[in-house]
């Protein structure tokens, strides 16, 4: 081989990984180190599946805590009852919430505010460089049943302002081709868990995940002047070139 050739192909294989680790158009997520200490939001999944073939819906909640010192964000995700086939699943925080409807198609695309794209796909040795929204691409996929995991996450926001913030959106659950199977709000914690919540096993893991049994301790999230939607002009292509997704 040429060793013209062999540079060109040198030099297309740097572009090839610089593409796999850039956010897009505004870089790399930024580590937010300013959430309020001692947040706490949930999102339980509901008792209908979106989904209509799925009959009995996944169970399950992604639990939000503000990091130590207010640097990022500590999650707890639970899931069980998942469907027999069409895994690994993936799961996402979405830009918009769930509508009175209950139709996930509504909560639009992934929660990505430096405008990356979901392709090339994220590069969980870098979550810098993935879509702060895509938690399974980051963290590990759906890949058991039951599955739990706790991980840290420098990228999201607990405090209004940064197109990060989350807890006015959603969380999603898909089936490995995208297809959505569900979907619920984040709400804030604003009492003790313990007051008006079981603690409940899943399966036969040994983490449990607080399920309240009421929302009279939660208080929904709404607005905010860091929620990004369709009617934000700065983003409406990426949200009309990702709704299917």
């Amino acid at each position: 081989m040429r060793l013209s050739s062999i540079l060109s192909l040198s030099t297309l294989g740097a572009s090839v990984l610089a593409q796999n680790t850039t956010t897009g158009k505004l870089g790399d997520a930024v580590v937010v180190k300013n959430n309020p200490v001692g947040k706490e939001a949930v999102a339980v999944l509901p008792k209908t599946s979106f989904f209509a073939p799925v009959t009995e819906n996944v169970k399950g909640s992604v639990k939000a805590t503000t990091g130590a010192n207010g640097v990022g964000v500590d999650f707890e995700v639970a899931f069980s009852n998942l469907p027999k086939e069409g895994g690994p699943f993936i799961y996402h925080i979405h830009v918009d919430p769930v509508d009175d409807s209950g139709n996930c198609t509504n909560t639009l695309a992934h929660l990505d505010p430096f405008i990356r794209g979901e392709d090339p796909a994220c590069d969980s040795t870098n979550p810098a460089t993935c879509q702060v929204g895509d938690l399974s691409g980051k963290y590990g996929k759906i890949t058991s049943d039951p599955f739990t995991a706790k991980f840290h996450d420098d990228f999201t926001a607990m405090s209004e302002g940064p197109g990060s913030y989350f807890l006015n959106r959603s969380i999603v659950v898909h089936f490995a081709n995208k297809t959505r199977i569900t979907c619920a709000n984040f709400f804030t914690v604003s009492a003790c868990p313990s007051n008006n919540a079981t603690t409940t096993t899943i399966g036969t893991a040994s983490q449990s995940t607080v399920i309240p049994t009421s929302t009279n301790n939660l208080t929904p999230v709404t607005g905010g002047v860091g929620a990004l939607s369709i009617k934000s002009l700065a983003f409406l292509p990426l949200v009309a070139m990702l709704f299917a997704f």
